[in-house]
């Protein structure tokens, strides 16, 4: 077997193929030749069921998240869904030997170790756009997307706030530990090898000032829960009045101002972007209540949010994705940094 994870982007996927060829007979699923939408951390196929209804199926990276840490997120979505959200609904495994209801974990010869695989229902929205590029809003009001966006991320936070499931869930911290401790969820990111030693520098008195806005603002039932932690805009999808929201890969627990600063944080180009911001927390406090102590922490989780993306960008330096962005994060993660330094040593 060839080392897979020395092959290119392109004979990773031609392998995954096959595997997910393979994980579809445990959906009892025959004759579908898996379509690939996207591989960057999981690779992600269109298939469709014997009756022609297609679906997503999702090889997830090996490593990232354990079987009971996967299962969490399966079973959060289900309550998502069945509480009216538009979000994927799991779908169960028909053929399985493990106790999972909608996920297996298979392997073959060609591939390293085993795969976690699941398959989710098909959502027919349109993305609200990419990471770097203009939004796709089309004819739609940005000031009303955005609304729903933010009454949409609310909603989800009123669920998961209430939801019985919540203490049984295992599932990664964006806490100040995931953020900026020692080991922070996305990596070490001041150990980037792009950093000169001034930016180091610089970025290690930004982490510090980060740890110490995250302590002062604190953690509770009010400001903190269930996350989605990447409403990006590829993550969006817009169906008619709905937003819908895919890729529930980093979710977790986390501060509920760490997704608002998520949501805006690629959108800072975009001409209508003030109106959009507003709209968003208008939306948001339409359905849930921010303080005025949450509302001025998004300069602090803009900034901790660029952080992990350097820490993103660290932990992959060999793939090309990572080397195009590298530059950007930087440049993203001091201009923000330093200006939250300058607001925070004025005070």
């Amino acid at each position: 077997m060839s080392d897979f994870y020395q092959l290119n982007a392109d004979q990773q996927a031609e392998k995954l193929t096959v595997l997910a060829r393979q994980a579809l007979r445990h959906w009892n699923v025959e004759q579908c030749d898996p379509g690939l939408i996207k591989y960057r951390e999981n690779a992600v196929f269109r298939v469709t069921d014997n009756t022609g209804t297609p679906a997503a199926l999702r090889v997830h990276r090996q490593g990232y998240h354990s079987d009971a840490s996967l299962a969490s997120e399966l079973r959060w979505m289900s309550m998502l869904r069945e509480s009216g959200m538009h979000v994927p609904a799991p779908i169960p495994v028909t053929q399985n030997d493990a106790s999972s209801e909608y996920m297996i974990s298979i392997g073959n010869d060609e591939l390293p170790g085993t795969w976690q695989v699941d398959m989710l229902s098909w959502m027919d929205g349109k993305e609200l756009g990419e990471v770097g590029e203009p939004l796709r809003l089309g004819v739609h009001n940005p000031a009303t997307v955005f609304e729903n966006i933010g009454a949409t991320m609310a909603t989800l936070h009123n669920l998961s706030c209430n939801w019985s499931g919540t203490g049984s869930m295992q599932r990664h911290a964006w806490d100040h530990d995931g953020l900026v401790g020692d080991n922070p969820l996305w990596g070490q990111f001041w150990q980037l090898e792009a950093l000169d030693q001034q930016q180091r520098k610089k970025i290690l008195e930004i982490k510090h000032a980060v740890s110490e806005g995250l302590k002062a603002y604190g953690q509770s039932d009010e400001n903190y829960g269930l996350i989605h932690a990447d409403m990006v805009p590829e993550n969006v999808m817009i169906n008619g009045d709905h937003i819908q929201l895919i890729d529930f890969d980093d979710a977790g627990f986390g501060w509920h101002m760490f997704e608002i600063a998520t949501a805006l944080h690629w959108l800072g180009d975009e001409p209508e972007f003030d109106t959009m911001k507003s709209s968003l927390l208008q939306g948001y406090q339409r359905v849930r209540p921010l303080s005025n102590d949450d509302l001025n922490t998004l300069p602090l989780f803009h900034v901790a949010r660029s952080l992990t993306y350097l820490g993103w960008v660290h932990t992959r330096s060999h793939t090309t994705t990572a080397t195009e962005m590298t530059p950007i994060m930087i440049e993203i993660a001091l201009s923000l940094g330093e200006d939250y330094l300058s607001s925070h040593q004025a005070r």
